[in-house]
């Protein structure tokens, strides 16, 4: 479905950006991924069976809260035909429950990710304007963008769903339609997919509860959520703009 397009992932390293590289890679596109940790990413990539050899696949290692670096990024990549942000940055406090959140950690996360993601959508769009090349972003929120938390779920866990994390992608969804309204042209679209939980170990108590609360699937595993962004990102998709595809097995309804 992406034969001879150029596809940016940053967050490359990821669990989800890993995985992505490889599913697009075997759609035939070439891919630019991008994480802060040069190391850490071709370990991830290489883990998942991605030779680097002959890999149609180019690594970078970029801080997509550096605007010079981002800028710059930008202005040596040529044809790029889409981007994908699956990137979350985050300081070292992130994760607290709700009452031990102080608000210096507040602002730092939101401007951290949502910060970053503004950014690598204006400098998306300014490449666009620049090159007049048809180009599809997508931005992965969360259930939790759209839903309040089931905070049952986490019972009998040591786990929170993070109050910075649904202001981070509750506001990605509205930025991404701002920025899709803002350019206002067919050949530029920006979308997202927002994707239930995804299992990466979580605890036998939650991943109960949260079963109990789909339509069977339970917790989804990451090539689930992989359909998605690749539609928006090929030709299938090409006036679809400014949606949020939501990948949940039910447990929004």
């Amino acid at each position: 479905m992406l034969k001879d397009k150029n596809i940016l992932v940053v967050g490359a390293a990821g669990l989800l950006g890993a995985n992505l590289v490889k599913e697009l890679l075997i759609q035939g596109a070439s891919v630019v991924a991008v994480d802060i940790s040069l190391k850490r990413l071709e370990n991830r990539l290489s883990s998942l069976g991605i030779n680097m050899l002959t890999a149609d696949v180019i690594l970078l290692e970029i801080d997509l809260s550096d605007k010079s670096s981002v800028i710059k990024m930008f202005d040596e990549l040529e044809d790029l035909a889409g981007a994908v942000n699956c990137s979350y940055p985050r300081n070292e406090n992130y994760g607290n429950h709700f009452f031990e959140v102080s608000q210096e950690d507040f602002n730092e996360n939101i401007s951290l990710n949502l910060g970053s993601s503004f950014l690598f959508m204006q400098q998306s769009a300014a490449y666009f304007k620049r090159t007049k090349i048809p180009f599809s972003l997508v931005n992965i929120s969360s259930i939790y963008g759209v839903v309040a938390p089931k905070f049952e779920i986490y019972n009998n866990t040591n786990m929170t769903l993070p109050v910075e994390y649904a202001a981070i992608k509750s506001g990605l969804i509205h930025l991404s339609k701002y920025v899709s309204k803002y350019v206002n042209d067919s050949r530029f679209r920006v979308n997202l997919v927002s994707p239930g939980g995804i299992f990466d170990g979580q605890p036998e108590a939650f991943l109960g509860a949260y079963k109990n609360e789909t339509s069977g699937k339970g917790m989804l595993d990451v090539t689930d959520v992989m359909g998605a962004i690749v539609f928006l990102l090929s030709p299938m998709a090409e006036f679809v703009t400014g949606q949020n595809i939501v990948v949940d097995d039910g447990f929004s309804i």
